[in-house]
C-alpha cells in the first residue's frame, strides 16, 4: 500500500518508519527539509512541496 505523511515531527516520522517497516511505500513532506532528507535516506519517497507530494501519490490517495 502507498500512503503519505505530512509532518515529520516525533510522531509523524515514527509513524512513517513503522509503515515502511511493514512493507508500505511512504511519501513524506515537511516544512523543513532535514526530516525529509533523513526519511528519504531510510527508504521513503520525499517531496519538497505539497504539489510534488500529491503528484507522487497514486489515486486514491491515503494521507
Amino acid at each position: 500500500m502507498q500512503c503519505g505523511m505530512i509532518g515529520l515531527g516525533r510522531m509523524g516520522a515514527n509513524m512513517a518508519r513503522r509503515l515502511m517497516g511493514g512493507g508500505h511505500e511512504v511519501v513524506v513532506t515537511n516544512r523543513s527539509p532535514e526530516p525529509i532528507d533523513q526519511l528519504t535516506a531510510e527508504g521513503a519517497s520525499g517531496a519538497r512541496t505539497v504539489a510534488e507530494f500529491v503528484e507522487r501519490l497514486e489515486a486514491p490517495r491515503a494521507i
